[in-house]
């Protein structure tokens, strides 16, 4: 399928799996786009979480050994980590709400193994290359946009199970995108000097 998803999300439990998990999916607040694949609820807007179920079979799928008691905490970051990123999209994307009011998530595709240009370079600088990497492409009122997702590891917060930080930015393969790069720049060098 064209977001790497399979067509159908098993809520089955995996052949050896112990404990039960929940099948329950959150709705997040991400607008989909014309793309609606199987396994997303239907009469919803918004992209629908896996469940902890579903999140387990896909990295059993993938070759992982999850623990099932993590489960729940895992889809719970996974989701939160989702909509801060779409908040990030936004941010650039409130460079066209005149042209496009609601702009809305195409698709997605997982990278895990494909360096962005971005993560190569700071590689080579040694930092340590992130640990996941999502393309998504949004709908912004009939022009598709592509954004690209650094995932790191962040720096340990007291108190908090993990942290990730993100890099969220369009693609550089358009004038476009080069442009709202550099007007996002422009507008953190303003707010780091400026409040």
């Amino acid at each position: 399928p064209a977001n790497q998803m399979p067509s159908s999300l098993s809520q089955l439990p995996s052949p050896g799996q112990r404990i039960p998990l929940s099948t329950s999916r959150a709705v997040s607040t991400i607008p989909k786009g014309d793309f609606k694949p199987s396994h997303q609820l239907e009469g919803t807007d918004t992209w629908t979480y896996p469940s902890p179920q579903q999140f387990y079979n896909a990295m059993k799928r993938k070759g992982y050994k999850p623990q099932e008691i993590d489960m729940g905490s895992v889809v719970a970051i996974h989701n939160t980590v989702n909509e801060r990123v779409w908040k990030q999209v936004m941010e650039y994307e409130s460079f066209h709400l005149d042209s496009c009011p609601n702009p809305r998530l195409e698709k997605f595709s997982g990278k895990a193994n494909d360096l962005s240009l971005k993560a190569r370079l700071r590689t080579w600088t040694g930092s340590s290359p992130p640990f996941d990497r999502h393309d998504w492409v949004v709908d912004r009122c009939g022009k598709k946009v592509r954004y690209i997702i650094d995932f790191y590891a962040g720096m340990p917060v007291a108190g908090k199970p993990m942290s990730i930080y993100t890099d969220t930015r369009p693609a550089a393969d358009s004038p476009s995108a080069l442009l709202d790069r550099m007007k996002m720049m422009g507008k953190e060098w303003y707010a780091s000097l400026f409040g």
